[in-house]
């Protein structure tokens, strides 16, 4: 029999908190990260909010002078990446160090660092760029500055598939715990994209809620009166081992990662595919990778952007794999509260996936007032639920076509 991979660690910062207890206080609360942005001057943008982590303090987690050498995405993934291993109580020796691989993706990278290279390029010149520019743009910055961080030697990487790249990353360690490749991971991802290209470009797009000046009902995932996303950030990291290597160990088991699918629309650059076939495709693969059935889903983690197409479509796919069940499944969408934290939203949601299935408490979808009848499934509007769940999907979807399903069993 396949030895189960489990999850003996997370760690967080968000637009809720700056570790996984606090997050989840405040997401149960139906606590709201969104308020005005303060990184920068918006005067000269159509969107002044966003969901900005607030208090912290990279010195609190890493040298001084190395986190000014970091990009503000870089730094919360190893804030996240501490509080994951100090969690899971997984220490890194030189004995296991080259199997202790590290896949913390990102969408975009060092969106912060590559603005402002680029106008003090445009400003000053050259010579005054940053020597530190490039590990601090790349996009698998995450991944490697925690890599060096933690002295970890094993494989060391960062998917990048948009909004679906820590789910996809979270996959991907799946499959190299699976085959052996390694014994345990630091997986997860971490984004900062709010910065005045960052949300100009969304904004341009189509995508931003533009309720500057009443931001107190905004995103509205799966309702009726949705007008689009708001910019998050932050970073998430899940420990990740097999069962026979964790109990041996005497490890804390929180969850098992059961299965995961991952899925191409093939359809558009930006938008779903309106029937929702690739996310529904994810989902039915991400339930045969786990042995599971459609009668033991319990609840989902929606994608839930708040944006008209892609909650449309995600009801659709939900539908589309389970018939007529789909109507008995609790579905919510946190980031109704955290908002959009892009490549790393899917790691956050993961663990809001397993605090529920542990806890027997499902998270609500916060500023949900009037149904939308192409969006008619049980959204959990508005207040936590109690509920006895063995097995939850976390989905995430991206730019490019991109579907990610994470499916996870509570552990007993």
């Amino acid at each position: 029999m396949q030895d189960r991979i489990v999850i003996t660690g997370m760690g967080t910062v968000n637009p809720l908190g700056l570790n996984v207890q606090e997050s989840w206080e405040n997401v149960l609360a139906g606590k709201s990260g969104v308020g005005p942005i303060t990184l920068f001057d918006t005067s000269p943008l159509q969107v002044h909010i966003a969901a900005e982590v607030k208090g912290f303090q990279p010195e609190t987690y890493m040298d001084a002078k190395e986190a000014r050498r970091r990009d503000r995405f870089e730094q919360f993934a190893i804030a996240s990446a501490k509080e994951a291993l100090a969690d899971s109580g997984l220490e890194v020796t030189e004995t296991n160090a080259g199997r202790i691989g590290v896949i913390i993706s990102s969408a975009i990278g060092g969106l912060h660092s590559l603005q402002e290279a680029t106008l003090t390029n445009y400003k000053e010149g050259p010579r005054k760029v940053s020597p530190f520019l490039i590990p601090m743009l790349m996009a698998n910055g995450g991944a490697g500055m925690t890599a060096i961080e933690f002295g970890i030697k094993g494989p060391c990487f960062s998917v990048a598939s948009a909004c679906a790249s820590g789910a996809d990353g979270i996959g991907t360690a799946l499959m190299m715990l699976r085959t052996g490749m390694i014994d345990a991971a630091l997986a997860g991802a971490a984004e900062t994209t709010i910065t005045s290209t960052g949300v100009a470009a969304f904004d341009r797009v189509g995508a931003m809620s533009r309720r500057n000046d009443d931001y107190s009902m905004t995103p509205q995932p799966f309702d009726k009166n949705r007008d689009g996303l708001v910019m998050g950030e932050g970073g998430a990291v899940l420990v990740l081992e097999r069962e026979s290597d964790a109990k041996a160990r005497g490890a804390n088991i929180l969850a098992e990662l059961a299965g995961y699918g991952a899925t191409a629309d093939a359809f558009h650059v930006t938008a779903p595919h309106e029937k929702g076939e690739g996310g529904a495709a994810a989902i039915r693969m991400a339930l045969k990778s786990a042995g599971a059935n459609d009668e033991e889903v319990g609840y989902i983690n929606a994608h839930g952007t708040a944006t008209p197409l892609n909650d449309q479509a995600e009801t659709r796919a939900i539908k589309a794999a389970f018939g007529e069940r789909a109507y008995q499944i609790p579905v919510s969408s946190t980031k109704s509260m955290t908002g959009h934290m892009m490549g790393a939203t899917g790691a956050l949601e993961l663990i809001f996936c397993v605090r529920a299935i542990r806890e027997g408490i499902l998270p609500p979808t916060i500023h949900y007032e009037t149904p939308d009848p192409e969006c008619d499934l049980d959204y959990i509007p508005n207040k936590a639920r109690e509920a006895k769940v063995s097995l939850a999907l976390s989905n995430a979807f991206g730019f490019g076509g991109h579907n990610a399903v994470l499916a996870i069993r509570k552990y007993a």
